[in-house]
């Protein structure tokens, strides 16, 4: 015989009722909600409270609030090669970016995976061999110094040339004390290593000479 408030099909199997159905949900429900409320009674005592401090970047969007933009450009000018270090979202460099090209920069973009050596790249004749694919004669030309041609080639309202370096975390110490000493080699040169990321959501630099251990200051 079937339960109270329940039909039977014509298999012979109970059917609930939805409503004595959804009444019973209610019921599980009330039962769950007195016990928290008698859980949260016993650890009135040890309640702990969690508290965020926002600021105003966190309100109106750290990418449109930038304080530090004119810190940044005294610091490129003074220490003229720059490691950056960029939240793991990314876009919070192209600000930076920007400003420097209203400021008449130009920029040459590299990556530091597959670059080679910087100073045979960017200072010297350097060969480079094509890919054959196996089909072709395995063949190796010759370059012109990727920064001295980039160089060449600037107007002459320019007020210098950045190299943009992302992935510099795979760099070597040597290779990053080279490209620290860059500028001195080019006076019209800017070098902006991107050398890790940050996770506190900030877009941070130090001179590069610091990184690659060629400052005193270095740890």
């Amino acid at each position: 015989m079937a339960a109270a408030g329940s039909l039977c099909n014509g298999v012979g199997q109970p059917v609930i009722n939805p409503r004595w159905q959804q009444q019973l949900w209610l019921r599980k429900r009330a039962t769950a909600m007195r016990g928290v409320e008698r859980k949260e009674s016993r650890c009135l005592g040890m309640r702990l409270v969690i508290t965020c401090g926002i600021g105003l970047g966190d309100l109106i969007g750290g990418d449109l609030v930038k304080l530090d933009l004119g810190s940044w450009l005294s610091d490129v000018e003074e220490h003229k090669a720059l490691a950056i270090y960029t939240p793991h979202e990314g876009g919070y460099e192209g600000r930076y970016f920007t400003r420097l090209r209203y400021q008449g920069y130009h920029f040459l973009d590299l990556s530091a995976r597959g670059l080679g050596d910087p100073e045979t790249t960017l200072t010297k004749i350097h060969p480079v061999c094509p890919a054959h694919v196996g089909k072709q004669p395995i063949a190796r030309w010759y370059f012109p110094p990727e920064l001295d041609y980039r160089l060449s080639l600037l107007p002459p309202n320019a007020k210098g040339l950045v190299v943009w370096i992302i992935e510099a975390k795979v760099l070597s110490k040597s290779e990053l004390q080279f490209l620290a000493l860059l500028p001195i080699l080019r006076p019209n040169v800017r070098v902006i290593a991107e050398c890790g990321n940050c996770c506190r959501r900030k877009f941070i630099w130090k001179p590069l000479k610091e990184i690659a251990g060629a400052s005193p200051n270095a740890a």
